[in-house]
């Protein structure tokens, strides 16, 4: 078999294995919608927007987010230019060429494989370059509708907003997917083996990045939910709620039985007191004042020793 046969069975073995891994995700979302980080981002957006379109205040926000995304989406359709004229000037034409550009013409792309090689290029950095400037476009769409308010016949809904900020979204994981498709790309350079190793790896690398991460997945991978597991999220003195005063009446020891010595069984401190210094005791001591009793006369009676 030539070589022309050689490279073409390994460029249609990559792209069908590349294509298997996008089938394959799109049927595990249809029995789990959060199974990919892209769906969850979805929703993420989604809510974003009935928050930003719910509460007054957040204009300023909503348009410094979308300016962040729409510059992200800006430089990246800038590179996929620089790339498109940098693999344009691959092509082998004429005899003027630098000592690199030589050796690469030789090694990698003799003979008449250097289109063959080539064109791939050309098309995953043009999709990629449509895809980021599709990206802009909406993103200015949302700046526009999400801060048109709802006073007119015509005023955009949330749901409305909400669709086209993720129809951006789309495309630019349509772009970024260009980008990675490149990768094998660059081993075709080398050889059509190296093509099929780097579809491998590439596959390999998108089925970690792809996948919802399990912290924040609410489904595991059988599709089935998984309990609930509380860690409340620690502050400067211990637990993000602060303890409110019908928390502390409810749990405030009784002075004048702590007074009279009678014994009692205090309710114990809940998490969100537990780590406050106001209300800290010491382990065995049942009257629940730490090392001093009650107040009396407005200062503290040292408790016995």
């Amino acid at each position: 078999m030539n070589d022309l046969g050689i490279n073409v069975i390994a460029f249609g073995a990559s792209a069908a294995l590349i294509l298997a891994y996008h089938l394959y995700l799109r049927a595990r979302l249809r029995h789990n919608p959060a199974y990919t980080i892209q769906a969850v981002n979805a929703k993420a957006r989604e809510a974003w927007v009935h928050n930003i379109m719910a509460t007054k205040g957040k204009d300023i926000l909503a348009v410094q987010t979308l300016r962040n995304s729409t510059m992200a989406a800006t430089f990246l359709a800038s590179t996929a230019i620089l790339l498109i004229m940098g693999v344009i000037n691959l092509i082998p034409r004429g005899n003027h060429v630098t000592p690199l550009m030589e050796a690469l013409q030789r090694k990698a792309l003799a003979g008449d494989l250097a289109q063959l090689k080539l064109l791939p290029f050309l098309v995953v950095f043009v999709c990629a370059f449509f895809c980021f400037t599709q990206a802009v476009r909406l993103y200015n769409h949302v700046g526009y509708l999400i801060n048109a308010g709802s006073t007119g016949e015509m005023s955009p809904t949330p749901h409305l907003v909400a669709s086209v900020l993720n129809r951006s979204g789309r495309f630019y994981s349509y772009g970024m997917r260009s980008y990675y498709l490149s990768v094998p790309l660059v081993f075709w350079l080398f050889g059509p083996w190296y093509l099929l190793g780097g579809a491998i790896g590439l596959v390999a690398v998108l089925h970690i990045v792809d996948r919802t991460p399990r912290t924040f997945s609410p489904t595991n991978a059988a599709g089935e939910a998984d309990p609930v597991q509380e860690k409340p999220a620690t502050t400067d003195w211990g637990y993000t709620k602060q303890p409110t005063l019908e928390i502390v009446a409810a749990h405030a020891t009784q002075p004048a039985a702590a007074a009279t010595g009678q014994a009692h069984d205090p309710a114990p401190l809940p998490r969100q007191l537990a780590g406050h210094a106001r209300y800290r005791v010491q382990i065995g001591d049942l009257t629940g004042f730490g090392t001093h009793g009650p107040r009396v006369g407005g200062r503290p009676e040292h408790a016995p020793s």
